[in-house]
């Protein structure tokens, strides 16, 4: 796997997905090398005149060797719980090297175990599987991403006094696919955006009628004055009759 690195006023910045290792690796507890070589540091420096005795060494290493096996377990059900995430979305909340706390989502690819430890690949990046926050259900993100381009589209029209005839149908296409939503993803629209999608149908409701009627007066007049027209015709028509 590849790895980069961004250089920022002449220092490399460390990513998230590095902070996210390290932080991870920094937490791991200690392993039975490190019990051991204690254990002989511990025979070795033993007072002379006081000696530990053979039964307490391994009454000691007995007890870590059941540590051990907890640890061991614990360890299976993480990578188990952490496997369980590949081809899913999840979301991830890391802290970086200034303490700031970055939240980012994406697909899991795959999962590796490193020095007792399980991580998670997203996009070519490893993260901590401790730092998963959530798995992220594709209804909620379906739900979530509809909302958003909902928004997106509502926010591009004018303001309600602002609106103009020509905004019918981008009133109604926002109309329809509102009513369209089941609710649950109408759920995630909040009632601020709501309430602005109900002024925005009542304005082009009174926009629509204000543009019929003006279209029907001026239907009705230009009849009017095409009959007027015909019985002026008429007329001239019978006094150029010639009589007898």
């Amino acid at each position: 796997m590849s790895v980069s690195a961004v250089v920022k006023n002449g220092m490399i910045e460390e990513t998230q997905s590095e902070s996210s290792v390290k932080k991870a690796a920094s937490t791991t507890g200690m392993d039975k090398d490190a019990f051991l070589q204690l254990l002989v540091a511990q025979m070795k420096y033993q007072d002379p005149l006081e000696p530990t005795s053979n039964t307490e060494f391994i009454s000691q290493y007995a007890t870590f060797s059941q540590v051990e096996q907890m640890q061991n377990m614990a360890a299976t059900m993480e990578l188990t719980r952490a496997s369980a995430m590949v081809g899913k979305l999840v979301a991830v909340e890391t802290t970086d090297k200034a303490g700031d706390v970055k939240q980012l989502q994406g697909m899991v690819q795959y999962v590796t175990y490193e020095n007792g430890k399980a991580y998670v690949s997203i996009e070519g990046n490893l993260y901590s599987a401790d730092d998963v926050t959530a798995i992220i259900d594709d209804t909620y993100q379906a739900a979530f991403d509809l909302a958003v381009a909902f928004v997106t589209a509502m926010d591009k029209l004018p303001r309600v006094d602002g609106l103009t005839i020509q905004d019918r149908e981008s009133v109604e296409a926002l109309q329809s696919a509102f009513n369209n939503m089941t609710s649950y993803q109408q759920s995630f629209i909040s009632d601020e955006y709501i309430k602005k999608l109900q002024d925005y149908v009542a304005k082009m409701a009174e926009l629509v009628e204000f543009y019929e009627s003006q279209n029907k007066d001026d239907g009705e007049t230009d009849t009017e004055g095409s009959g007027e027209g015909d019985g002026d015709t008429v007329e001239s028509t019978e006094s150029a009759e010639p009589t007898e």
